[in-house]
């Protein structure tokens, strides 16, 4: 067996992605102006729902080495953890401080293997390609089968998650709704996936792929993306202005931009620390979420447009 090579500290590629297509494409724009315009307006309207949205999901392992190809118990340990933290049921929520506890939301999401594939056929949710490309990047190639990947299935139908070797220390990279279906999905180093097999600490509590579905559910980086500017925002009330990522396994209260004294809500799964060191959404996160799964996401789970 190779070694394994991990990332020594988070590093996301969706802003990357994001800020490309909206230099790009004229469509994203517009999608993404409409959605946020949605958003406001669901929100402005208290909208709330207690029915817990099922997501089907399809893996699509893309493996240059047999490392690579991880097994269906480390695919089931991931979804295991993404249905946990997206129902907040996360053993580890008692850990939030206690400033920060009543702010915990629950998005009453859950995921499930796709049962059935785009031509009616059972499934058992996951693919498997053997590629010649080493390591991938987030030019979306791993998402095609002509640039070494796999096509996606029906985006309006699955929410499609590539596994393979991600280049540049990136963990994982999503596309925000609003974008082309062909590339629609999230992209998550194999080192970073799940809990077992090729996991890696401290990418191993299947932490990745929950802060890419947050992008994936149009939720931004707790810190706004405004660099360390004290200036940027991630739409969402609830959330402590902070002036940029926290790394690690930091102590609370971290304070920055005059956020004390709680300081930055650094537990949150849309910052960039430790797996270990993440464990929440706030009810402000949620509703974003759902406001988006009543919008631009809702084929996914009602099986309308």
């Amino acid at each position: 067996m190779t070694s394994i090579e991990t990332p020594a500290r988070r590093n996301c590629g969706a802003m990357e992605i994001h800020r490309r297509l909206l230099t790009e494409s004229e469509s994203y724009r517009v999608n993404r102006a409409e959605l946020e315009d949605q958003t406001i307006l669901l929100e402005s309207l208290g909208f709330e729902s207690a029915e817990i949205v099922r997501i089907p999901v399809v893996v699509h392992v893309v493996a240059n080495t047999d490392e690579q190809n991880i097994d269906d118990d480390q695919i089931r340990s991931q979804l295991t953890v993404l249905t946990t933290d997206f129902r907040s049921a996360n053993p580890d929520l008692s850990r939030v401080p206690s400033p920060f506890a009543p702010l915990v939301g629950d998005p009453m999401i859950e995921f499930e293997p796709a049962s059935v594939d785009p031509d009616g056929n059972p499934t058992d949710g996951i693919t498997r390609t053997i590629t010649p490309v080493r390591a991938f990047g987030t030019d979306d190639a791993v998402k095609f089968r002509a640039r070494g990947g796999i096509d996606a299935w029906p985006a309006d139908r699955y929410l499609n998650i590539w596994v393979c070797r991600l280049d540049r220390g990136l963990l994982g990279y999503a596309q925000f709704p609003g974008g082309a279906a062909e590339t629609d999905g999230v992209v998550v180093n194999y080192t970073a996936f799940g809990t077992t097999g090729t996991a890696t600490a401290p990418f191993d509590r299947g932490r990745t792929l929950t802060h890419e579905v947050g992008h994936y559910l149009n939720l931004f980086h707790i810190w706004g993306d405004d660099g360390t500017g004290c200036g940027g925002t991630d739409e969402v009330d609830d959330t402590p202005n902070q002036a940029g990522p926290n790394y690690g396994k930091p102590t609370f209260p971290r304070v920055t931009c005059g956020n004390g004294p709680h300081g930055d809500m650094f537990m949150d799964y849309m910052d960039y620390v430790d797996d270990e060191a993440m464990m929440m959404f706030t009810a402000g996160q949620a509703a974003r979420m759902r406001a988006c799964l009543e919008a631009a996401r809702k084929s996914l789970w009602s099986g309308r447009p």
